[in-house]
Parts: structure tokens; C-alpha cells; sequence
């Protein structure tokens, strides 16, 4: 397998943390706050593209969200696309490039992507999902936006991870090597971008996510999955920075920082469990920007 196509779940973001994070973010629970942004038809069988699927989570949720659409999940990354098939039953991926869709013009009735815009030229973006979508056809683009993170006490860092993570971001240059958020724009800049390349009828809202394990509204399972979430982002960040700095870190100090990470969740999934609150929060805000191709 070419090294090109499992960058992403290689060197910046495994698909554990992709899949757990998204998984989260696309809960049922906040399909309430997503769908009437989408103002999608559930009643129409719409073809509907998910550009940068990743492992399928988000995809996986529209399926729900919209049984009758038929969905197409699209990523260059060969090991999201395998994952993805495995756990998403019912959906079609396939494993391509944004940046050159495999599929004739006027192929979906919905395009739809989530933090993807970022790591792309524009031209090529949104030109591929013109082409791509029919007349009347819609771009929904999702980006994830600054939110709030307080971390719980007992996820602090010891002096050997802080450590760790200090000499691993001295030496590590994926974001330049790989073109990692090479176009960033603004809240401002998103919708002005869609309209320069050809959409109208543009709007734009947020859906705001509270991913406290102590809500006392969420059942313990999803408190879990929250916790569990920060688990596998770090592990997975590991095993990146063995990917990337490979030789530069002894197999015993990685196998050590693993251990460490360990025991700090699962000190945080016993406060839980024992019932002593922590309250550290994170709150995703989520841009949905909505055009039309006229």
C-alpha cells in the first residue's frame, strides 16, 4: 500500500481517535441541532457524498438520520475506508481522492463534508463537488470551530510525559510535510469562499456540543465514551509519533508513555464511577455552512 494513502491515519490522527471523536460529535442526542441546518428532504431518496469521510462516523449518522438517502462515504485514506467498512453496514465507501472525485458529473443530490475544507485548495474543493453534484444539488460544509477545554485534574500530564511531548514537538514537522490545515478560513471567509466558486442561497449556523462526562443528563455509557475519547487521542498520538520520529524514541519509553496514559483515564473512569465529579468539560462548536448549486 502506498505510504500516500494512509497518511492521515498514520501520522496525524488514528482512526481510533477519528472514529471515537466523531462518533461523539454525531450522537443522536444532537441530531436536533444538525438537521434543521442540513434542511435536508428525508421524504426524497437523496444521493448523498460524504467528501473526507474518515472512518465513518458522520456517515454512519446520516445513514440514521436519513434511512431513505442512499450514502457514499469518500476518503484517500485505506485504512479509514477499511474500518469504515466493517462498521458502517448499508453505506457505500470508497477509497479516492477530493481532489479528483471518481464519479460523473451531476452523480449527488447533497455534498457534505467535515473538517475537510481545511486541508484543501479551494478551486479543488468546491469545484469537484459542483461538478459532481446535480442542479439544485447542495454543499453542506461542517468545520469545527474554537470551543472550551477544561481537563480533569487527574489527566495532567506527569513530568516524564510533559517531557516526552515537549522533545516529540521539538522534532516533528508533519503539519508542513504532509500540508496539514494549509488553507485555513474563518467564520467569515468560509461562506464568502462558497459563493466565489459558484453556490447562492447560502446560510450558515453552529451547533454547540457539551461533552461533560458529569452532565447528569448523559447515561454512563456515553459518560464513558467521552473519557475513553481523550484515551485513544493520546494512545493514537503515540503510536503518530512513532510513525513519524521513527528511531528517535526507545520502544520502552513509548511502552512507558502508554502505561502512563493508561493509568491516568483510568483513574478519571473510577472518579466517575465512584461518583466524584470532576466537571472537566469540553465544548465543540460546530460551523454549518449550506449553498446551492443553481
Amino acid at each position: 500500500m502506498a505510504p500516500e494513502h494512509l497518511v492521515w491515519s498514520r501520522f496525524v490522527q488514528g482512526t481510533q481517535t477519528l472514529y471515537r471523536s466523531r462518533r461523539l460529535r454525531f450522537d443522536d442526542r444532537f441530531a436536533g441541532q444538525y438537521r434543521p441546518l442540513m434542511d435536508l428532504d428525508s421524504g426524497r431518496r437523496l444521493r448523498i457524498l460524504e467528501v473526507g469521510c474518515g472512518p465513518g462516523a458522520l456517515a454512519g449518522a446520516l445513514h440514521r438520520w436519513y434511512p431513505q438517502a442512499a450514502i457514499t462515504g469518500l476518503d484517500r485514506d485505506h485504512a479509514f475506508i477499511k474500518f469504515a467498512k466493517k462498521q458502517a453496514p448499508g453505506i457505500t465507501f470508497v477509497e479516492g481522492d477530493a481532489t479528483a472525485l471518481p464519479f460523473p458529473d451531476g452523480s449527488f443530490d447533497v455534498c457534505i463534508s467535515n473538517t475537510v475544507s481545511e486541508h484543501i485548495a479551494p478551486e479543488a474543493f468546491f469545484g469537484e463537488q459542483w461538478r459532481v453534484l446535480a442542479p439544485g444539488g447542495l454543499c453542506l460544509l461542517l468545520s469545527s470551530r474554537k470551543g472550551i477545554v477544561h481537563r480533569a485534574e487527574c489527566l495532567t500530564y506527569s513530568k516524564a510525559e510533559a517531557d516526552f511531548w515537549a522533545r516529540a514537538a521539538h522534532q516533528d514537522d508533519t503539519l508542513e510535510r504532509y500540508a496539514i490545515a494549509k488553507y485555513p478560513m474563518n467564520e467569515q471567509e468560509l461562506p464568502q469562499v462558497m459563493a466565489a466558486h459558484g453556490f447562492t442561497d447560502i446560510k450558515t449556523g453552529f451547533v454547540t456540543l457539551n461533552l461533560c462526562p458529569d452532565h447528569p443528563g448523559y447515561p454512563a455509557a456515553f459518560a464513558r465514551d467521552i473519557i475513553n475519547a481523550g484515551r485513544h487521542s493520546e494512545l493514537d498520538a503515540i503510536t503518530a509519533v512513532e510513525h513519524s520520529q521513527q528511531g528517535r524514541f526507545p520502544q520502552e519509553e513509548l511502552a512507558k508513555m502508554r502505561c502512563l496514559a493508561n493509568q491516568r483515564y483510568d483513574r478519571r473512569i473510577a472518579l466517575y464511577e465512584g461518583g466524584e465529579q470532576q466537571w472537566d468539560t469540553t465544548v465543540a462548536l460546530i460551523m454549518v455552512v449550506r449553498g446551492t448549486k443553481s
